[in-house]
This record gives structure tokens, sequence and C-alpha cells, in this order.
């Protein structure tokens, strides 16, 4: 990084009075000194890291703090190095002080001490994004930069008192902000934590304690204001952050997960996890959809949670016969009452797999109270591991069982199923049945998750052994290497005899590098939980969250009437049920995304079904209706539009792809063209582009979904939509 060496200003022409020195002569002095702020921070984060990947250290705890180290050390250079003076999104003049307070995406001190930017997530800088001019909190004027490649190419100002007017602020009553919300899209969404508005604010700071439910139309910045809240409460909550508890951000699908990915990193923060409900369990990545609607909705209760617990009870209940154990000093006698306390031995809500341990370590204790006390404990429990009548019964009685085994026996083994889940109908258990016991659909992830949260791991008690195997035979091995040392000592001092102390001996064997499972990142316990485009979300699919979130601090981001499936409720009725009961409602209305000649023919589709829907009231309007056309024009359509412009996204929606006719003429459209995708809505959802094409919204379908799909597909555009039908 090198010094500021020309202006941080490039207006254009057509605003060549913004570039007057009497308005922008304290911002080129202020942005010169972060520049060079910024190549001496650089410098020193580089030697430091240097330093630190270069620090030897000793396995376990010591290392893990110098890899956290290295890790936040290589985050905060990479986005100083990515962002330069573009960190800073502008400045705010208070009523109490003449002196402008620059707010940046982190915080910036010089040599001296003198702060240079206030982290926008720190309560001083709060007025930069929640000042109105109904509360103007203290500020008489405030300032927002647009940078385009390092350099500010617009700004506007907003005067709160008549002293905000002293220095000619630039007064333009945010033409360029709303300019800004027409900008060409990419693949990836767009930075806009310089233009949060007032109301989204104050969402993104509220406080962490039980779910927020941010509720809003299309357009409204959901989204925005969700991810941005997971990078606030990491700076500001007390339980998340930097040695504290995580966050998870859940979304509706890959396409969306692509689309957000720059987001959180762009904010100083890449600890966070994303995923799909999918992604929470292995099987997601090849479920199918569940074809029977019927099907779906007995699927998707929270009751079965209740019917796994009673499916696991059943392989935990107590032999009622006895066994004789046969060792080389006695014959001992397990009745039905040793094997009931065994069964009671691992601790309330210890997983099922895991629980084995327990159990067996209980059985020896029981065999080893009836033995002498010099019968050597280590052989004894040789012994015990190498009488195959014995681990054949313990085998029997408290088995190892696989998630993917245990659900796939509800599906397969009526008898089974109607055990665990009484409540159900003949009827309902026959159409539950399926020859293909283990082909999995999404409807069965729920499950599958609570099955895999319940047993847990089979292999953890092969671990544990593997790893117990692996530490004594290094012990063995260090005892023998001792002994050598101190027979072969003929110092004066006898020094290798100290060898012989437990503590040194202890310390000479590496349990850290041991065998150990790998982490299951999306596992938990998460601190905090995002959900967008939650109105989708089962009820059996919430348990799958809140399983991870044991402190129910959820982020809930969505719109009832975009819920393909129908949303009766409201959002505090929906999650009361399930299990959510401190549940605050936070509504966006204005929608900053689709213009209103779009949303004038979009509002009409979703009142149809869905008459009290919260459609959103658009902020700008761009001059250009929706264009109606035939199927045929498909690729003019395309064509015109790529050639009117060089940058920009666009995407043809359509029910689906391939198999024949109108999926292949869509499939060859997009082929064929750069900057254009194709996508169902369902996938579309989330996402925005310069253009949206329709392509026969009829064949979307009828009812509620077919609205919703096609209300959700005409809002993803930005600036034009074409519907084409047949």
């Amino acid at each position: 990084m090198t010094p500021l060496t020309t202006s941080a200003f490039d207006l254009p022409d057509h605003l060549s009075p913004k570039a007057d020195p009497d308005l922008i002569a304290v911002d080129e002095q202020h942005l010169a000194a972060v520049a060079a702020c910024l190549e001496e921070t650089v410098a020193d984060l580089t030697a430091r890291l240097d330093t630190a990947r270069r620090m030897p250290t000793r396995p376990g705890q010591e290392a893990l703090e110098r890899d956290l180290d290295v890790h936040r050390l290589g985050a905060r250079l990479r986005l100083l190095r990515r962002f330069g003076i573009d960190l800073c999104l502008g400045r705010m003049v208070g009523t109490e002080d003449a002196d402008p307070v620059y707010v940046g995406r982190l915080g910036l001190t010089d040599s001296t001490g003198r702060r240079l930017l206030l982290d926008w997530r720190s309560p001083a800088a709060e007025p930069f994004f929640a000042a109105t001019h109904a509360n103007p909190m203290g500020l008489a004027s405030r300032r927002r930069y647009r940078w385009t490649g390092g350099r500010v190419t617009d700004y506007w100002d907003e005067v709160f008192t008549p002293e905000g007017l002293e220095g000619h602020a630039a007064l333009d009553d945010q033409s360029a902000f709303i300019a800004s919300l027409g900008s060409n899209r990419s693949d990836r969404m767009r930075d806009v934590l310089a233009t949060i508005a007032a109301d989204q604010d104050a969402i993104i700071r509220a406080g962490s304690r039980g779910a927020l439910v941010v509720d809003g139309g299309p357009g409204t910045g959901k989204t925005v204001v969700a991810l941005h809240r997971a990078a606030y409460l990491l700076y500001a909550d007390p339980r998340l952050g930097h040695h504290r508890g995580d966050v998870l951000v859940v979304g509706p699908h890959e396409p969306y997960l692509a689309y957000v990915s720059d987001v959180l990193p762009s904010l100083g923060e890449e600890g966070v996890q994303t995923c799909t409900v999918r992604d929470l369990v292995p099987e997601g990545a090849t479920a199918a959809p569940e074809r029977d609607p019927h099907v779906a909705r007995l699927k998707s209760s929270a009751g079965w949670a209740t019917a796994i617990e009673t499916a696991v009870r059943f392989y935990e209940e107590a032999p009622t016969a006895g066994v004789t154990v046969s060792t080389p000093w006695t014959d001992v006698w397990l009745g039905p009452e040793d094997w009931a306390t065994a069964f009671d031995a691992p601790s309330l809500g210890t997983p099922h797999n895991e629980a084995r341990d327990d159990v067996w370590e209980e059985l020896v204790a029981i065999v080893t109270d009836q033995h002498d006390d010099d019968v050597p404990a280590d052989q004894l429990r040789k012994s015990l591991r190498q009488d195959e009548e014995l681990v054949a019964a313990f085998n029997r009685a408290w088995p190892l069982i696989d998630a993917a085994d245990l659900v796939g026996d509800l599906w397969s083994v009526p008898a089974f199923l109607r055990l665990c889940a009484p409540w159900l109908g003949r009827h309902e258990v026959r159409a539950l049945q399926r020859e293909d016991a283990q082909g999995w659909t999404v409807s069965d992830l729920p499950l599958l998750d609570l099955a895999r949260q319940r047993l847990g791991d089979p292999e953890t008690s092969r671990r544990r052994r593997r790893r117990e195997a692996a530490l004594a035979a290094e012990r063995e091995e260090m005892d023998r290497v001792v002994d050598h040392l101190i027979a072969t000592d003929d110092s004066e001092m006898h020094v290798m005899s100290m060898l012989r102390g437990a503590d040194l001996r202890g310390a000479l064997v590496d349990e850290a590098a041991s065998p150990a499972a790998d982490p299951d990142l999306l596992a938990g316990p998460f601190a905090h939980v995002v959900v967008d485009e939650a109105q989708e979300l089962t009820d059996a699919e919430w348990q799958m969250l809140q399983l991870r979130c044991p402190s129910r601090s959820f982020t809930v981001v969505g719109d009832r009437a975009q819920a393909r499936h129908g949303f009766v409720e409201s959002w505090e009725e929906r999650l009361t049920r399930v299990g959510l009961d401190r549940a605050t409602l936070a509504s966006l209305s204005v929608n900053y995304r689709t213009p209103a000649e779009v949303m004038a023919e979009a509002e009409p589709v979703i009142r149809a079904v869905l008459p009290d829907a919260n459609v959103p009231t658009s902020v700008r309007s761009t001059g250009v209706p929706v264009v109606h056309g035939s199927i045929s024009q498909l690729g003019s359509v395309l064509d015109t539009w790529l050639d009117a412009h060089a940058e920009g996204t666009a995407c043809v929606i359509a029910a689906g792809h391939g198999g024949g006719g109108l999926g292949d003429v869509v499939a060859e459209a997009v082929r064929a063209r750069p900057r254009v995708r194709s996508l169902t809505p369902e996938l579309a959802k989330g996402l925005e582009f310069d253009l949206v094409v329709l392509v026969d919204p009829q064949s979307f379908g009828e009812g509620i979904e077919g609205a919703v799909d096609h209300y959700v597909a005409m809002t993803r555009t930005t600036r034009e939509l074409v519907v084409l039908t047949a």
C-alpha cells in the first residue's frame, strides 16, 4: 500500500460543483492521513503475522492460541489490503463539535493515538446510520461517500440543523443515494454498508436475547439487515465474538449462499458458518424432493422427536436374563439387577452410542467389586474385554446404532413405526412405508438429524478405545526408554533417575497427538443463528436449528407473503408453536430494490391469494414499464439488453429446465449468452438482477404456491422486467 499521492475524489464532470475545495478540502486532508496510517498499520500487521507464524509452540492450548492470533491478524490484514481508504464510509458533524468524525468499516488509530475512523458498530458511530430529521441524535450534518475503484465518485450530504448549512454542504435531496440503488448488479451482493437506513440500523443494533423477527416484503433489505446484524453482534455482544460463541447463518439454497458469500468477509468477519438446512446432515447432499405432499406434511411435525426417543429407548432396555462371567480368578454372576444398574450409569442427555462406554465401565466395576483387592485391575479389565460371551451379551443389550438405520427402520417396518409413533393412523403408517428405506428425501432430513443428535457418533466409542490403546502403548514404550536410560546412566549425579517421576514421564507422552475426530462445524452449539427466508421452514426444520442454539437466540428473516405453502399464522404464533416464545417483531416497509412500475403489476398477483400481504412501497421509479411479449422473443430480448448494457446481470426465470420443449429453449438461450443465468422461482428467492425475464409464469402453478412463485420472480429485478408467454 502506497501513500495517497492523488486526490481521493474522482467526481464526474456533471458533479463538478461537488469538487469545490470548500466542500472537500477537509475530507482530502483526512483521507490522506487515513492512507498514511493504513500503510504503517499494514506493515506492522505483516511483521506481527510473520512473527506469530514462526513462533514455536507446544501442542495443545498454546498452539490453539497461536493459531487464533494468526487468524485474527490475517483477517484484519486482508480487510485493510482489500479496501484501502475506502474503508471510510463517510463523516458526521455534531452540533457541539465543528470537527467531523469519520466512520469506517473498522476502527483506525494513528501512532499518536488520534482516532481516524470509528468502527461502524461502535455506539459512537450509531448516529451516522440512525439520525433522522425527527431525531438528529446531536448531529448537524452527515455525509456519505460512494466509492468506485478506491476513489470517491459521489457523495451526498444531509443537514439536520441550520448550523449544518455552514461549510457549504452539497445538498441534493439524496438523489445520489436513490441513483445508487439502481446501480449494476453482479453475481455477488453489492456493498451497502454506507447506505444503511435508520430503520434498518435499529434492527441491526437490537439485542440478541430471544428471537428477533425481521419481517418485510421484497427489496426491503431483510438480508442486508440480517448479515450486518450478525457482524454487529460479533463485535458488540459479550456472548459472541473472539473466544466466545459462534454465529450460524442459514439460507434457503446454494445460489443464495454464493450471492451473499462476500458480505461478512467485507465486514471483517470471516469465521461465520453459512449453510442451508440440507447441509446440516450428510444425506442432504443427495436427498430428493418429497413427491407426495401428504407424506411431506406428516414428516414436517415436531412430534417426531418423541418417535425418535421411543425408537432409541427400544434399544436401551436392560436384559431380563443374567450371564455368568468367567475370569482367571473367579466366576461372577451378572443378574438382571446388575444390568439395570449398569444401564442407569450414563448421565442424562448422553447420546446412546457414547453412553456405551459408561455402561461397560459400570459392568466392569460390578465385576471388579466381586474380586479380591489383590487382583490386578488392568489384567481383569483385559480379561473382560476378551470374554466373548460377555461382549456378545453387551452388544445385544446396548448395540451401536447408525442414525440412517434407525430412521430407515421406521419407513420399512410398520410395527416399529406404530410402536414409535402411536398417533399415526393405519393409512398414515402405510403412506410412510417405502421400498427403498434409505432413499432419502428432504422431508427425512430433520428425522435423520434428530436421530444423529440422540444417538451420537457410532465411531465415538471405537475412537476412544483406539485413543486409549495408542496412549497406553506410548506410555509402555516410554517406560522402556526411561528404564534403559536410567540403567545406562553412569553420571555422578544420576540425573536420569529424575525420569522416574510420574509427572515427568507423563509430560513425555504427547496426548494431543493421538487420533481424534474432525469437528463438525455445523453441529454447534451456536450462540446466535440467523435464518433467512424463514417462512419456508417446517416445524421439524425449526427443531434442527434449535438443537444447535440452546440459548434460543435467533434473527428470523422472512415474509409471510413469500411462503410457498402458505403462512396463515402470525410470526409470534408460529415461533411460539415451535418453541421460540420470546419473539419480537420488527417490520420493514420500504422497497429499495424493485421499481414502482414493477410493483404496480406484482402487487395484484399476490393480493389475489393473500389480501393482507405485506407489500412494500417502492422508493424509486425508473420510468421503464413492464414489457410483455411471446416466448419466441427470448433471444432477441436478451441480445438487446446485453448490447445496451456493458455491465450488470440478467436472469431468465422459468418453471423448470431440460426435458425438451420450453426447458431446452431457456437452457440454450442462457448457455449462448454471458451475464445471463436461468433459475426456477424457488432458487431465485433472495437474489436480485438488473433484468428479469419471466418465461410462461402461468406454468408456475396454481393457488398460493403458483402466485407466490410468480410474485417472487417479478420482484427480483432492480431495473427491468419482461414477461414472455406462449
